[in-house]
């Protein structure tokens, strides 16, 4: 279940943010992303193509950018600066659901071990409530792109999210014990190498560093096309509900790669 208090608490820090935004002169930009993910998690084998193209799902989000080179008490330009000419804050509401299942040689169908079958039975689903900020650097001059002295604007963003995850997780592995079929309480129900305790779809939260290179298209006065490739990496190794516990062989907590695209409209 999503964590509505926080994120109430989340749109009135929001609201706060541009009410004192608005009063200082800035403003301000709304829009909607949507996008394939890839999820790079423990299902599967590390750095094969096949599962990291296998294990993808799709996000959506509500965007909200403060704009420092414009004032809207005054329609004009603010203080010409670096930073407000090269500098947007974003804010960001966002949600991805992927669907895993372990893919690649450990479950090739060659493959008639317990193990194997163990590996083939287990899959899961990665649910992921994301509310945070980032900066976005701009090379080229925001006041340029505003009055179309070029069409296209290229970016970079480095950020902070709040994560809340979700996940799933189920098996229909044909455990010889028939009380234990299918029983995601069972360890004897997956693959016997990982340690205990390894499958757990237990939800949390978590913080989780976010960067992204993209591109802005202005289509209008008042309106830009984004295309964002975004790279997150998050502080804990069970959004996807299996952590491997394997000291050697699983090094790296669970990250995604987004390619997403948004419309974005100015508000003032």
């Amino acid at each position: 279940m999503l964590n509505f208090k926080r994120l109430a608490f989340f749109l009135c820090l929001l609201a706060c943010c541009q009410t004192a935004s608005s009063q200082l002169g800035f403003s301000h930009e709304i829009g909607v992303i949507a996008g394939p993910v890839q999820f790079r998690a423990d299902f599967g084998a590390r750095y094969s193509e096949p599962t990291n193209f296998g294990n993808s799902g799709f996000g959506y989000g509500i965007i909200h950018y403060i704009n420092f080179s414009y004032r809207a008490d005054c329609n004009c330009y603010t203080t010409d600066t670096y930073f407000n000419d090269h500098f947007k804050l974003r804010n960001e509401i966002s949600w991805n659901k992927t669907n895993l299942e372990h893919i690649g040689k450990w479950v090739d169908p060659s493959r008639n071990t317990i193990e194997a079958n163990q590996l083939r039975a287990h899959t899961g689903v990665a649910k992921n409530l994301d509310i945070g900020t980032q900066l976005e650097y701009f090379p080229l001059s925001i006041r340029s792109f505003q009055s179309f002295g070029y069409r296209l604007a290229p970016f970079v963003s480095l950020g902070v999210h709040y994560t809340s995850f979700n996940p799933e997780v189920s098996t229909n592995y044909a455990n010889p014990d028939p009380t234990a079929f299918g029983d995601v309480n069972d360890p004897s129900n997956f693959y016997s190498a990982w340690a205990p305790g390894s499958v757990d779809a237990t939800g949390g939260s978590t913080w989780s560093v976010v960067s992204s290179v993209g591109v802005r298209y202005k289509v209008g006065k008042l309106s830009d096309l984004m295309l964002d490739l975004r790279w997150q990496y998050y502080f804990n190794d069970w959004i996807d509900g299996l952590n491997h516990n394997w000291e050697n062989n699983d090094r790296y907590n669970d990250w995604l790669v987004w390619l997403n695209v948004g419309y974005i409209y100015y508000l003032d």
